[in-house]
């Protein structure tokens, strides 16, 4: 997984990174129905290609590398992967 969005982003939901992201794989936008639905933002693991734009975007540092994610947070790894995994 190239990069995870983690618990900073609850209740922010800030979509300054969504503006930046060459790819589109963050979700949910503004645009879509279902983002009041949910907490925080994901990444989309298929279709992120790594090119950290949207980590320096992140107002409140919520977006990391997979590998520099702090332990505490490893848990969002699995919170991100399930989110698209229950969208395809």
């Amino acid at each position: 997984m190239p990069h995870v969005i983690a618990e900073p982003c609850i209740g922010t939901k800030d979509t300054s990174c969504v503006e930046v992201c060459p790819v589109d794989c963050i979700h949910p936008t503004k645009n879509e129905q279902e983002f009041g639905a949910f907490d925080q933002l994901y990444i989309d693991p298929d279709t992120c290609i790594d090119c950290g734009l949207c980590v320096d975007e992140c107002p409140v540092k919520a977006i990391f590398p997979e590998e520099d994610l702090p332990g505490e947070w490893k848990k969002y790894v699995q919170i991100n992967l399930d989110f698209y995994k229950n969208k395809k």
